[in-house]
């Protein structure tokens, strides 16, 4: 394939209003493509794509059932045609499995996996036409279990397999689907599922998006953001899997649980 140019591309991009999703649309916008923004918040697009001088604003909460086609009408109620969508929209939640809602971990699952895959059934063949691509935000928690964010890991090596194996499917007919990794960034992330959901020190979402535009263009099927990162994706390769759980629990486990074992063996 040849090197990918965004200049007069359109590229839609979900969980636009902020961290990851909006610095990608600042990048995007540099280079010359046209931004189709989607969030939940109306206000906070409106203000980027202002900033942006021109984009197009869908307010749309993407684990509400059947917002794939409601994206996918507003698309084309202003004729437009997507080159690239990436999916940023996504969060997670921190914390023993029992104590999270049910409510909150089932709408992980339908917008980390469920919405990403309607997303992407719905405009694939729009993209294939074009012959465009897909970038899938996932996430280092994709390559081992995540224990105390066990539904938020899960979904994360849902999307790296799902976007992995599109990659391979959909390569031949030149088009590119790429599953970005990062580790801990800078973004409103943490403060939704705590801070005690970090792990190594947090890296810029500009580093991020650089990143991911790069194995975009070079049509990997995915990629890990940080060396430090990518060895700690290989440890279930040296290891079992029991092994590696158990040392993610380690690192992992809440600081009051900690403290609570410490004072049961006082």
């Amino acid at each position: 394939m040849h090197p990918y140019d965004f200049a007069g591309k359109t590229v839609l991009v979900t969980g636009a209003s902020t961290g990851i999703g909006a610095v990608f649309a600042r990048e995007l916008a540099r280079q010359g493509a046209r931004l189709i923004l989607v969030a939940r918040s109306r206000a906070r697009l409106e203000a980027l794509a202002a900033e942006l001088g021109t984009a197009h604003v869908i307010a749309e909460d993407l684990a509400r059932p059947g917002a794939a086609e409601r994206v996918l009408a507003a698309v084309t109620a202003q004729q437009l045609e997507i080159d690239v969508r990436i999916n940023n929209a996504g969060f997670g939640g921190y914390g023993a499995f029992a104590a999270q809602t049910l409510a909150s971990q089932r709408e992980q699952v339908d917008l980390n996996a469920g919405a990403l895959v309607e997303l992407t059934h719905v405009f694939l063949p729009m993209i294939e036409r074009r012959q465009g691509g897909v970038i899938n935000i996932a996430s280092t928690a994709a390559f081992q279990p995540v224990p105390y964010m066990a539904v938020y890991g899960a979904t994360k090596a849902f999307v790296l397999s799902f976007s992995e194996a599109l990659w391979a499917e959909y390569r031949p007919r030149n088009v590119r689907i790429l599953a970005l990794c990062p580790g801990a960034t800078d973004s409103e992330f943490f403060a939704r599922a705590g801070e005690g959901a970090q792990v190594g020190k947090r890296v810029p979402a500009e580093t991020v998006v650089r990143l991911g535009l790069a194995a975009f263009r070079a049509n990997r099927p995915s990629v890990v953001q940080g060396a430090g990162n990518y060895l700690t994706s290989l440890l279930g390769r040296f290891t079992t899997r029991a092994f590696v759980a158990k040392v993610s629990a380690r690192v992992m486990r809440p600081e009051a649980l900690l403290l609570l074992d410490a004072v049961r063996r006082v």
